[in-house]
This record gives C-alpha cells, structure tokens and sequence, in this order.
C-alpha cells in the first residue's frame, strides 16, 4: 500500500465475512480502457483522449490480481471491457488482458466475454484474433446510418462501417454481435431514424441497444446548442422513435428484455438467449468488481469506486471511497431497476403503502401487475422514472 495516499478504503468494506458469505456468488469484471482518438461531442463518461499507456494497464492487472486476493476463487461468469474505445489497444493486448483474469480467477469456460468497439478500430483481421483470444460478444457503436447525424454527435466513423464489421465479426466466429444506436439528435428527422433502424436490422444484429440522447452539461453539444440556439431532445419526438424503434425490432425478431436494449428472441425462453448477461448482473444487484480508473463496484450492498483519473489511479491504491447500502437503500434500488426489466419486479419488494398505489398505474395503462411481476406496458415504459417516482413511498 502507498502510505501516502492512505488506507485503502476496501479494507474496512470488504470484511473477511461479508466475503466468505459471497463464495459461491457468480461475479462479473468490468475492464475500464479509457481512451479514445476523438471525444464525441454528447460524451460525458470518463474518457481521455490519449494513446494507451501501458503504465495504466499494469495498474489494471494489479488490481484484478488484488480483487482475487481479496475475493478468493470466485467464479467469473461475464468479462466487458468498456471505456473510451478498447480496441485502440492491439487485439494481443486484450488478450492479454483477459488471459490474466483467467490465471487470477475461477474463469468460467461459458462466460460471456464482451468487448466494447468504434467500428474504424476494427478489421477481419483484428477480430479472428480477438475471437481466438476468447472474446465471444462484439458491441458495435454505430449510433446512427446517417452522415449528418453522425456529425452531429461528432462520431468519427462512417455510416457502413459499422454494418461492415458485423460481417467481419460473423466471419470471424462471433455469434453475438451488438449495435448501438442513438436517437433524438438534433436535425434528425424520423425518415433518418428509419434509416437507421433499417440499416442496423438489415445487418441482423443479435442484440440492439438504442439510447435517448442526453444532452448532458458541459459536453461541447451541450455548448454548440446554447451557443446557436438549437433546441436540444424534443420528449414528443423521443418518444414516438422509442416506439418506432420498439415495433421495427419486434417485427424482425427482437424482443425488448430492457427499457433500452433488445436482443434476438427464443419461443418459451426469457430472457432472450442474446440478452447482455453481464448488464443482467447489473440490473438484478449482483456482485461485480469494476478495474479502472472511475470505474464502480458492488458486493452484496457494498459499493465503491475507483479514483477518476487515470494518472491517480495508476499511482496508488485504486479504491477512492465506498459506501455500505442500507437495506432501504438497496430495496429501493432493486424497485429502480428491475422495473425496467422485462421480467418484471416482484411485487414483494413494495412496501403495503407501495402496493395499493399498484391500481392507479394498471387503470393508466402504465403497468400490468399480476402476484408474480410488475410488467411497465409500452406507455409505462414512455414514463418509467415518472412511474417509480411516483410509486415508491417519499
């Protein structure tokens, strides 16, 4: 430990019980490469625009090797390596990363292992080396099929590269392969979505992800619109692509398991087989350790994160601060997120006040409520934070 910089905070966190306690517990990794060659414009995530700095990524084992230790032999069950754009690192180097996962946790021969990528990072030849490296699900940014939306967003690639590297990636080996997309940017009309929706179909995708556009504060989108005057996402507009998009994927074959991600479906099997198993273990509170510089980690109620910077990070211990959740907290954070999911919240997590405001959401057509679940109807799904907000007790 580097005395100058203090104790390390998951000392006090992660008791010898609480871990003992988690033994048998599957786990997912999170992998943090934060850089990138340009920052989009809309981007707020910790991101830097830099080369990869091998300093950094000896930090990164050193952590995943101390998260073993401190663990023990938990079995791993979802890699993701996110960032910033992990495939500026050369495919060995991933690789290599997540050989070292390997060798310091119980990797489970059927993980998903999911790397995040830019389409003009990407060639065949990248991507045979990544598969063979053990990597078995692609995530593609591909935001959107028209140029002049794709300015917008400041997105470097062009708009086919992304429908080229899902062939690459299906060449290659890779029988789960995802795409971004992006709705709501300005100048976008609903003939540009359509566009979009086509495209990415027509590549027949296993899963896609498709995200409202934030415009989040001190973004440089955020200072062109103010500075010329441009309105930013428009909720009427946002709403009618959410269910644009929503019935164009259910026609070709993809179900919605998440408020903003659908996957390829299966009779009788839920969710679907394509389904993103480590966003899963995020939605349903269970154990996952993020390495990298801000990324987040939680261990049954317990959460912590790591110092931003990538410099600071790489410098000391990695864990900045923590928190214990209480079980209110943590309740109220399984009724947070489980609503957003397809299979629904148990109503047993509802306090009896909770319950009997369960009627007003079923007679809005915002819900559907059987003894099982809690299911949000497309309208519902329209006005989910509306819907927990109001549901839940102050």
């Amino acid at each position: 430990m580097d005395k100058t910089r203090g104790p390390d905070p998951l000392d006090d966190l992660l008791t010898p019980q609480l871990v003992d306690s988690r033994r048998d517990a599957p786990l997912s990794v999170y992998l943090h490469l934060p850089w990138c060659r340009r920052r989009c414009g809309y981007c707020d995530f910790n991101t830097y625009v830099h080369e990869p700095d091998p300093a950094y990524l000896v930090a990164l084992k050193a952590e995943l090797t101390a998260a073993a230790q401190r663990l023990g032999p938990r079995r791993v069950s979802t890699v993701f390596c996110g960032g910033g754009t992990p495939t500026l690192l050369p495919a060995q180097e991933l690789a290599g990363l997540l050989a070292h996962i390997a060798r310091v946790f119980d990797l489970d021969p059927a993980a998903e292992i999911t790397t995040e990528a830019n389409p003009e990072t990407l060639d065949p030849v990248y991507l045979r080396e990544l598969r063979q490296a053990g990597f078995n699900r692609l995530s593609l940014g591909m935001q959107s099929a028209t140029p002049h939306v794709l300015a917008v967003l400041d997105r470097q690639h062009t708009p086919g590269r992304a429908v080229a590297a899902v062939a690459w990636a299906r060449q290659a080996g890779f029988t789960n392969v995802s795409l971004d997309l992006i709705y709501g940017a300005p100048g976008e009309s609903a003939s540009d979505w359509g566009a979009s929706l086509a495209t990415a179909l027509a590549a027949a995708p296993d899963h896609i992800s498709a995200y409202a556009l934030t415009v989040e504060p001190g973004t440089p989108l955020a200072a062109r619109l103010a500075r010329d005057h441009i309105p930013g996402p428009q909720e009427d507009d946002l709403a009618d692509k959410y269910l644009a998009a929503d019935a164009a994927f259910e026609r070709a074959g993809l179900g919605w398991y998440e408020l903003s991600n659908w996957a390829r479906v299966a009779p009788g099997q839920s969710p679907p087989p394509k389904a993103c198993c480590h966003n899963l273990a995020y939605w349903h509170s269970q154990d996952w350790w993020g390495a990298g510089a801000g990324a987040h980690s939680h261990i049954a109620g317990v959460r912590w994160w790591n110092r931003r910077h990538p410099g600071a990070y790489a410098s000391g211990p990695p864990a900045q601060a923590g928190e214990i959740l209480s079980p209110q907290q943590r309740r109220v954070e399984r009724v947070l997120l489980e609503l957003r999911l397809a299979s629904g919240l148990d109503p047993a997590r509802l306090t009896a006040a909770e319950q009997a405001r369960l009627p007003g959401f079923t007679a809005r057509g915002l819900l559907v409520a059987t003894d099982q679940a809690l299911v949000l109807t497309p309208a519902g799904r329209l006005l989910a934070d509306a819907v927990v907000r109001d549901l839940l007790d102050a």
